[in-house]
């Protein structure tokens, strides 16, 4: 039952991580190094698993958890929730980027528009293919 402990416990500071990741700031060179070096051992980690399944049951084991198909079923529940929390992070940086480029396109538009008198026959730009906003 103690060895249960232990898979429960690196199970909730997974769960910890993913929770981290959804309040951190946007990432920068060393989060994408932190990133790449994870995917590594992921792929390591899967290559090991795949030629010696009967490690994965041993560690499985080890740690409290009966199978080693646990174990994996586990890990990638916690890879699933973090791939969620940095693709929401992700999402909502590239919703703020859009809204502050959609402003500032509004703003260009309405101060060419607004040098234009309504006297004024001066051609605007042209208007190739603009999408007006809403």
């Amino acid at each position: 039952m103690d060895n249960q402990v232990v898979i429960q416990a690196l199970l909730l500071a997974g769960v910890a991580v993913v929770a981290v990741l959804l309040t951190r700031s946007t990432a920068n060179a060393r989060h994408q190094a932190i990133r790449r070096l994870l995917l590594l051992g992921f792929v390591v980690a899967a290559v090991v698993s795949v030629l010696f399944p009967n490690l994965l049951t041993w560690l499985a084991r080890q740690l409290g958890v009966g199978r080693g198909t646990d174990l994996l079923l586990y890990g990638l529940v916690i890879a699933f929730l973090s791939y969620i929390a940095t693709t929401y992070r992700r999402l909502n940086v590239l919703d703020r980027k859009i809204t502050t480029l959609t402003r500032e396109l509004s703003l260009a538009r309405a101060r060419i528009e607004g040098t234009r008198g309504p006297d004024d026959t001066t051609p605007g730009p042209p208007d190739s293919g603009r999408v007006p906003l809403p």
